[in-house]
């Protein structure tokens, strides 16, 4: 279907080491086989891949082909991480609580300042991702015209008073959000959604930081 056009692979990173070869197959051939078919096809696409993974990390961990790595990072573009451009904040939260809510039939007219406030100095380890599903939760919480944010689901950081690294915060984050969801992953009130991760990808982040989920259930 995408031939002669563009192909989008959302969270490459998470692609399965037995489908890795079949992928970078396409990329230098430019054919295939459709499943169960015998017939070889020949294809022209744009490839554009995105991942918030390390895959240079994911090739030592040989969780990540470095053959398709090299093939598929030909123009690397880097988007910056949420806490990287935290002046965009303020008007992200905007355009979700208008956009949300609009689909919700509410009328949500402002933002507290302090709750934007609170918002601006998280962290937000899921990205853009994890603050539209938080501004989705305050949506659905709000019963007035002024956004009733659970800040209190969020442990507010200030990089000035942290001598924590990184990697620290956002265990302490995932523990929190495990903690909330009583070790549920899945599903709207899972950690991975508190989280704005697919589950996936969580399950990854608990195997690298030693975490058991299995430890919050009731």
């Amino acid at each position: 279907m995408a031939d002669k056009g563009t192909l989008f692979l959302d969270e490459i990173g998470e692609i399965p080491l037995n489908l890795q070869p079949k992928l970078l197959r396409v990329l230098q051939d430019q054919e295939f086989e459709r499943l169960g078919g015998t017939q070889t096809l020949k294809v022209d696409f744009r490839l554009i891949a995105a991942t918030n993974r390390d895959l240079s990390q994911s090739m030592k961990e040989k969780q990540f082909r470095s053959d398709l790595y090299y093939r598929l990072n030909v123009f690397p573009v880097r988007v910056p991480l949420l806490r990287e451009r935290r002046e965009d904040i303020p008007s992200l939260v905007e355009h979700f609580v208008q956009r949300i809510a609009g689909r919700m039939n509410r009328s949500i007219t402002s933002v507290p300042k302090k709750t934007m406030e609170t918002l601006v100095q998280w962290d937000w380890p899921g990205n853009v991702r994890e603050l539209e599903n938080f501004i989705e939760r305050s949506v659905i919480l709000t019963r007035g015209s002024v956004l009733a944010a659970p800040i209190n689901e969020l442990m507010v950081v200030r990089e000035e008073d942290s001598g924590d690294s990184l990697k620290a915060r956002e265990r302490e984050h995932i523990l929190r959000a495990l903690e909330l969801s009583r070790g549920q992953l899945s599903g709207p009130r899972g950690a991975a959604a508190r989280l704005g991760l697919p589950r996936s990808t969580l399950q990854w982040k608990l195997k690298q930081l030693g975490i058991n989920h299995q430890q919050y259930r009731d």
